[in-house]
């Protein structure tokens, strides 16, 4: 057999093996961030698990707005969301402190609008978190933003969305004060931690359930006026998926309320600061959450 043939052969072969692969009876999908493809590689490992379906993946899709529309589209099923973000970004509507206000508020807007059901919330609120160097809180004393506000001008880095959000950087900075020394740097998210280190910037919007903030020399910084809204997490899913698969909200609800903020960070540290891939970090989880309830 010559060469020809034999990569014939085995293109006929691959196309073969790819068409025994089951369909995907749904699709998880993710934004374009550690948390977000953690939580829906759980999500997905978990539905496999108790309804014994094939489950497709699709992460990394961008950001809300992306996602939101590959939800809406019915290119994927479900995906994790935080409600603060939903209120403001999608619905365009003014931001609120009640959580179960704004969680009640979005429920029905995307069950009107979209037919889209939120289920119950996962455990935590994973709100902005502005956060500077562990040695400038020491040296300056600064805890709170309205402090940071008094303080001085900042070289502020912070994802590309959080530049363009309602919810995002120019309220805040109007909420406070707060002066930049240039324009704010935006960049992927993965890399603020890398550019506080550096000293590139001094000031970053993170997250609070980020992994690497549980473990880096950094101090968040009190959000004294309360500027953000909640971001409760939870799952965001298509009413015809929920009502096409029999136990599929069930199975998904049993992970709400298994999210506290401390236990998100250390999942979130796994895949950022021990550098294990999301899969094998959801499998370990969810091993121990079935050993946990198996053994009250």
């Amino acid at each position: 057999m010559d060469g020809t043939q034999t990569l014939a052969c085995l293109t006929a072969l691959a196309l073969s093996l790819a068409g025994c692969a089951p369909k995907p009876a749904l699709v998880v999908g993710s934004k374009n961030f550690t948390e977000q493809v953690l939580l829906a590689e759980i999500l997905a490992q978990h539905i496999e698990r108790r309804l014994h379906i094939p489950v497709g993946r699709k992460f990394n899709l961008g950001g809300t707005l992306l996602a939101h529309t590959a939800l809406t589209s019915g290119a994927i099923d479900l995906y994790p969301e935080y409600s603060g973000t939903a209120l403001t970004a999608v619905l365009k509507l003014p931001p609120s402190k009640d959580p179960a206000a704004v969680m009640a508020l979005v429920g029905a807007a995307y069950r009107r609008q979209w037919r889209l059901a939120w289920l119950r919330p996962l455990g935590f609120n994973n709100t902005f978190a502005m956060m500077v160097r562990g040695d400038i809180a020491r040296r300056t004393g600064i805890r709170s933003l309205s402090q940071a506000a008094r303080a001085q001008a900042w070289k502020l880095g912070a994802g590309y969305e959080f530049k363009q959000r309602p919810d995002g950087l120019a309220g805040l900075l109007a909420a406070y004060g707060l002066r930049t020394d240039g324009d704010p740097v935006t960049m992927d998210l993965g890399l603020l931690y890398a550019a506080l280190k550096s000293h590139k910037v001094d000031l970053i919007a993170g997250n609070s359930t980020d992994g690497l903030a549980a473990v880096l020399d950094v101090a968040m910084l009190e959000d004294d006026r309360r500027y953000f809204p909640p971001y409760q997490c939870a799952v965001v899913a298509r009413e015809d998926t929920l009502a096409r698969l029999p136990g599929l909200r069930e199975a998904i609800e049993e992970l709400s309320g298994k999210f506290p903020d401390a236990v998100m960070r250390k999942l979130n540290f796994g895949v950022d600061g021990e550098h294990r891939p999301p899969a094998e970090v959801a499998s370990r989880f969810l091993d121990s959450t079935s050993r946990a309830a198996a053994n009250p």
